[in-house]
């Protein structure tokens, strides 16, 4: 698989996009990270999902890394920050928005549905491993997550 390199810097807010500009005064750190490496993008990226499905996805994976949802074995010392959200809110507030938003997000796409739509988009998994683990038949499971991804997309109100 081709690999789809860019630059982000380190901050306190999390990885930022350099868009080819060197990092300023009290950049802490670059790292080098492969966009190719989500499920959704590299769906994205061969015509299997179209913009508003693939903004969605985003924004739920957004929403679940600011609920800070994803399983933990340890302490975590450096949770995921995510720039913007609500103004005005607490980080708690913003976290239980995030979770409402996440958990509607989920019950809009229904339950046949959102067994795939949060192990790819989530969960990281790849679209054969899910369906799988489903026990789903093989190239079923790009369909599915594409009528996920559509009730998605209307329940965030995505044109």
């Amino acid at each position: 698989m081709a690999q789809f390199l860019v630059n982000r810097e380190l901050t306190e807010e999390g990885p930022r996009r350099l868009d080819g500009v060197r990092p300023g005064e009290g950049a802490v750190r670059t790292v080098r990270v492969n966009l190719a490496e989500s499920p959704l993008t590299w769906l994205h990226a061969r015509g299997h999902l179209d913009d508003r499905q693939f903004a969605a996805g985003e924004r739920l994976r957004a929403d679940w890394e600011r609920a800070e949802l994803a399983p933990s074995v340890t302490m975590r010392w450096d949770p995921v920050r995510i720039a913007g959200g609500e103004q005005g809110l607490t980080k708690s507030e913003r976290q239980l928005a995030a979770r409402r938003r996440f958990d509607g997000a989920i019950a809009a796409a229904g339950p046949g549905l959102s067994d795939i739509l949060w192990r790819v988009v989530c969960a990281g998994e790849g679209v054969p491993v899910a369906e799988k683990a489903l026990a789903w038949p093989a190239r079923s499971g790009k369909l599915v997550l594409e009528l996920a991804l559509d009730r998605v997309a209307a329940f965030y109100g995505l044109s």
